[in-house]
């Protein structure tokens, strides 16, 4: 019945569907498993991508020749571009989604590559010979062969519905669980852990009073997440902003005796970054209330999402509560909110590759490896189904540094430093934000998606010829001078100092007031060399100005890069002997045992192994 495939995808949430799409886009044969094919790039939580950091790993994803970015152009109600009154290192692009619509082209999408098969089946072990994957399991009793396997299990490993003192088996409301897999893997030698997370009731959006509530539109100008010819919205649908109050508080406290998350019932460690909202409540007790953001899920459905209030109290608390915020007097709920508890894979346990250390060729992607997010999980998918191509047909690992991309940094904490919590990028994680910006992922990692085979020719083109175009226009600001009539009275209006004698235009626009297209208005020779690309720039102009302002900042965090590189082209031999260098701490010789980082790089970012350990080293390496 089933051929041994070269890969097989266990699971088609967010992660399972990009690394079923990379490798089978790589030339794999890949066979993508998932209990329900109806759900295929399922939302579990709220209908949105992106967001702060989030926002740059979609479009690093698309750089690098993934779907997410253009699955969710395919599929957006709103876009906003978050923190755009800051620097352009913490601008981030988010996007509402219509969530069934995102989880049909997810599949229409898949099912355009023609060396990508389906299974609708669950899979309950794998076996191995000579430590190498051989095949996996299925509920139905049938064995498959690989040559790759990659896990993107999400929340189903043994996952537990948690809503007030009630708990049932369940991966997902309505949906269930996966057992016997990880008892599989326990068996094999993996360690395993329990994570909690959860998310908001839904409600149906004809029962809220939206003129008590604060709209929220999208960007007059809306962009998009990809790089390539996705359209761009023409029509957008506002989100909303309501309060929770006081006395929505006392009727939530009321359940607390109840909840799962106080009593002990939940064992797993919940996201510290998106607590419910009776923890807020416990937390922030000084407050009389929380923001609570109110999001459509599609174009035309009334479902829609309470973005804040996620919660695992009995639902009639839930009920009584939300009635009492202003708007939703006369709410009616659809579902109630939940927690999810279930089991995760501690992510030291892999290499950068996302492969496991304990069995070749098997991968972990996503929820598994304790983090949280589609965004996040979407982008060690991509990574995960990069390498299990490369593996099966001998081609060098794909590895991101911390310099390269956000996805990088994100891969890197988790095999180097581990999380006893979800983990959740945010743009504070990443050491060189300037450099990964979310405008520049095209130019950082696009020819690193074309050398691996995702990215054509006419991309690549493309992408020339946009950096072309933002290369003039630097060279043409950092040449050409300004009289000081043609600039003295847009100075005026700005209230900046006016010149007296012919400025280059470089150092014009590095006043912080000062910005391109108002100066392309003010400068007749600015606008005509403008006007003769014949075609829109907007991009390449924004590129520019970063460029050009941000210059000192970007050269100073390139010379830290190729500092830190020095460190990180130090290879350690993954079978080294750390427990004979008696000059190292103990906590440093257990650390560096357990991890065996791949650098010297890797070694210095693990808790628990100073720079002294790292002096020791380097000795004992003769360096």
């Amino acid at each position: 019945m089933f051929s041994k495939y070269d890969v097989i995808v266990v699971g088609a949430g967010h992660a399972g569907c990009e690394a079923a799409a990379a490798a089978a886009n790589l030339g794999s044969t890949v066979l993508l498993i998932t209990s329900n094919m109806m759900t295929m790039g399922q939302m579990s939580c709220n209908p949105a991508m992106g967001g702060i950091a989030k926002g740059q790993i979609i479009r690093e994803i698309d750089a690098l020749g993934g779907l997410s970015g253009i699955i969710s152009d395919h599929s957006t109600i709103q876009f906003r571009m978050l923190n755009s009154s800051k620097g352009p290192a913490m601008w981030s692009p988010r996007a509402q989604i219509d969530r069934m619509l995102f989880s049909i082209n997810w599949r229409l999408a898949l099912e355009k590559i023609s060396n990508l098969d389906f299974w609708q089946d669950t899979v309950v072990g794998i076996s191995t010979t000579n430590g190498k994957i051989k095949s996996v399991t299925t509920l139905l009793g049938i064995e498959i062969k690989c040559k790759s396997l990659i896990l993107t299990n999400g929340t189903f490993l043994n996952g537990i519905i948690h809503i007030g003192e009630k708990k049932f088996k369940s991966g997902r409301i309505g949906e269930a669980g996966v057992s016997g897999l990880t008892e599989c893997l326990n068996n094999l030698g993996f360690e395993s852990d329990r994570m909690k997370t959860g998310t908001s009731l839904r409600v149906d959006g004809r029962s809220i009073d939206y003129s008590k509530l604060i709209e929220q539109k999208g960007d007059e100008n809306p962009q998009k997440f990809s790089f390539t010819d996705t359209p761009r919205l023409t029509r957008q649908k506002s989100c909303y902003i309501a309060h929770t109050n006081t006395e929505v508080h006392d009727i939530l406290k009321t359940g607390f005796d109840k909840s799962p998350l106080f009593n002990g019932i939940i064992e797993g460690i919940g996201p510290r970054y998106c607590p419910s909202i009776e923890d807020k409540i416990v937390r922030f007790h000084e407050k009389d209330n929380h923001l609570i953001f109110i999001e459509p899920e599609g174009w035309n459905t009334v479902e829609t999402y309470i973005n804040g209030f996620s919660s695992s109290l009995p639902e009639d608390i839930q009920y009584k509560a939300i009635k009492k915020m202003i708007g939703f007097e006369n709410v009616k709920i659809f579902r109630p909110g939940y927690a999810i508890e279930y089991d995760f894979f501690p992510p030291q346990q892999l290499y950068h590759t996302l492969e496991t250390k304990f069995i070749e060729n098997l991968f972990f992607a996503g929820q598994i490896n304790g983090t949280t997010g589609y965004e996040e999980a979407g982008c060690q998918g991509l990574i995960a189904g990069i390498n299990a191509n490369n593996k099966v047909k001998n081609l060098p690992s794909f590895i991101l540094s911390r310099s390269d991309a956000y996805i990088g940094v994100l891969i890197d904490d988790l095999v180097t430093k581990g999380t006893n919590e979800p983990y959740r990028m945010f743009t504070s994680r990443a050491e060189y934000r300037i450099l990964l910006r979310q405008d520049n992922a095209d130019i950082r990692l696009t020819p690193k998606g074309f050398e691996l085979g995702l990215i054509n020719n006419e991309r690549i083109i493309k992408l020339n010829e946009k950096k072309e175009v933002y290369e003039k226009i630097i060279d043409f600001i950092k040449n050409y001078s300004v009289e000081p009539v043609l600039i003295n009275s847009y100075f005026s209006h700005l209230e900046t100092p006016e010149i007296n004698q012919k400025t280059k235009l470089f150092n014009i626009l590095l006043r912080p007031q000062v910005g391109l297209h108002d100066l392309i208005e003010h400068i007749d020779d600015l606008k005509v060399f403008i006007s003769n690309f014949n075609k829109n720039i907007s991009e390449e102009l924004n590129e520019a100005e970063i460029m050009i302002k941000y210059e000192s900042y970007i050269n100073k965090e390139k010379e830290m890069v190729e500092k830190i590189d020095r460190l990180e082209k130090i290879e350690l031999n993954p079978n080294f002997d750390y427990q004979k260098i008696n000059s190292i701490s103990f906590e440093a010789r257990e650390k560096l045992s357990k991890i065996k980082p791949g650098t010297i790089g890797q070694a210095s970012r693990i808790s628990g192994v100073s720079p002294s350990d790292i002096s020791v080293l380097l000795i004992y390496l003769g360096r």
